[in-house]
């Protein structure tokens, strides 16, 4: 293996940028359209002032557009302290081609607030997010046609609902004013799934991975997910869903938690949702029962492991801890986990990575589903749901006839009747699309993957399938 000297590590929009440009020179693109499809249409910086306890509070946001190719943009909005252009620029050009490997019709964008929450009473929050809307809205950075915010770090349901109603406030003769903004809570035009969607994306890209005995070999393991030991680095919306359904649905072994305090271990698997609990209540993993606490937390993306989920912040594993990273398969549940640098290096030790873009797309997927929900004003399964019913039923009478006339004496299997009988609902067909997305995407880059001499890994296989997506929308166009 090559020894890799100390060089600077590049910035998360670098990093994107490295990556891009790795892709596109294994691709027959123009200057011209390959410059294009690269840069950030345009980023809006707005400071408003919000007058909260006995003062005036002046706050600096951000919306970001990278590419109308489709329209509306999308893309997620996140609090947090650290927020900043470049940081919100790159997860717009994600954002992109993301949508464009899984085949959602929509250009990419991000926003960014820069606020702790935790600074602030929920009722000083909806005042903030509220004329954070404002600033937005009034210059159609979100509109159901044109620009559609979701969740993000430091955003949930509560955030989008307080959007939505500042957006219809705003445009009270649009009747498709909700559809302006994603993962909202059910009761003001969510769709059952949204919150627990990118965790479950996760699981469902692990299946499909592992559905393929070449490429789980690739990575040096065998078998299916069952009583493989997942070490997950943050245990936040995405990371608490994936392990959870890992485990309780797949039979993994979730053996570390990654925290901010620290991390916590135990060989034989931790009970996710016991941990979750726990931090919900005392704010961290520190004093855990059950389990073994480190103070370096950090040092346990090192341990030994099949395979690593990094659910947390960009840039955790780079040049100061990729050599020492022994993981075989990572997944990157978070946007941007690994730098450009740290995928070399794990590149040449043979680490397979599922790459961010594909990972966690299950966000997205499911806010299309929203966002369509919302534009044809009904839900999902509602009109065909009890006459898929009434034609299974009119099969299971058929059967129970013949058998009774012929004397033939069959019977249906257990549970086959109440299960058979069951009509979609509208969780249930979430997930069925966002599980034909899933393996749909997954096989275009492994295509790719497999077939292409010089496409080493699956990141540059997303970036290709990605970006040959991209190109022909715009060549669509006549640009």
């Amino acid at each position: 293996m090559t020894e890799h000297q100390p060089q600077p590590e590049p910035g998360f929009r670098d990093s994107v940028d490295m990556m891009f440009n790795r892709a596109v020179t294994l691709m027959d693109l123009s200057p011209g359209l390959e410059e294009k499809i690269r840069v950030c249409n345009a980023t809006y910086t707005v400071r408003f002032g919000v007058r909260l306890r006995g003062q005036l509070h002046t706050f600096t946001g951000y919306r970001s557009v990278h590419s109308e190719h489709m329209e509306p943009v999308k893309g997620g909005i996140r609090y947090a302290p650290s927020v900043h252009q470049e940081e919100v620029e790159a997860l717009a050009a994600l954002m992109t081609y993301k949508c464009a490997l899984v085949e959602v019709p929509y250009g990419g964008s991000k926003g960014g607030l820069r606020i702790d929450p935790r600074d602030w009473d929920e009722h000083e929050l909806e005042q903030i997010t509220r004329r954070f809307a404002y600033e937005l809205a009034k210059r159609d950075l979100i509109s159901p046609s044109q620009n559609v915010p979701a969740p993000d770090m430091g955003t949930g349901e509560r955030e989008m609902a307080w959007i939505a109603d500042q957006y219809a406030r705003m445009n009270t003769t649009d009747i498709n004013s909700r559809a302006c903004v994603t993962g909202k809570p059910l009761n003001a035009g969510g769709i059952h799934g949204r919150v627990e969607a990118t965790g479950r994306g996760v699981q469902y890209a692990l299946r499909e991975f592992f559905r393929h005995p070449e490429d789980v070999a690739k990575a040096g393991l065998s078998g299916k997910l069952e009583g493989k030991r997942i070490i997950v680095q943050g245990l936040g919306n995405v990371g608490y869903h994936a392990a959870k359904f890992l485990s309780e649905e797949d039979g993994a072994k979730i053996t570390a938690i990654i925290e901010r305090d620290g991390a916590i271990t135990d060989e034989n698997g931790l009970d996710v949702e016991a941990v979750y609990q726990w931090i919900a209540k005392h704010g961290g993993v520190s004093d855990f029962p059950h389990a073994t606490h480190h103070e370096d937390g950090a040092k346990l993306l090192e341990a030994e492991c099949d395979i690593l989920i990094p659910a947390a912040l960009e840039s955790t594993i780079n040049l100061s801890n990729a050599e020492r990273i022994s993981a075989p398969l990572i997944i990157e549940a978070a946007n941007g986990p690994v730098t450009a640098g740290a995928d070399e290096i794990l590149r040449d030790k043979g680490c397979v990575i599922i790459p961010d873009m594909y990972a966690n797309a299950g966000g997205v997927t499911v806010s299309y589903f929203e966002w369509v929900k919302n534009l044809s004003h009904i839900r999902f399964g509602r009109m065909e749901r009890r006459a898929d019913e009434a034609r299974a039923q009119l099969i299971v009478d058929e059967l129970e006839r013949l058998s009774a006339d012929e004397g033939l004496g069959w019977s249906l299997s257990k549970n086959f009747k109440e299960r058979y009988l069951k009509g979609d609902d509208e969780l249930e067909l979430v997930r069925s699309g966002l599980d034909d997305t899933m393996r749909t995407a997954y096989q275009a880059m492994r295509e790719i993957w497999h077939n292409r001499d010089d496409v080493p890994d699956l990141r540059t296989a997303a970036y290709l399938v990605a970006i040959g997506r991209v190109a022909l929308s715009y060549r669509s166009k006549g640009l």
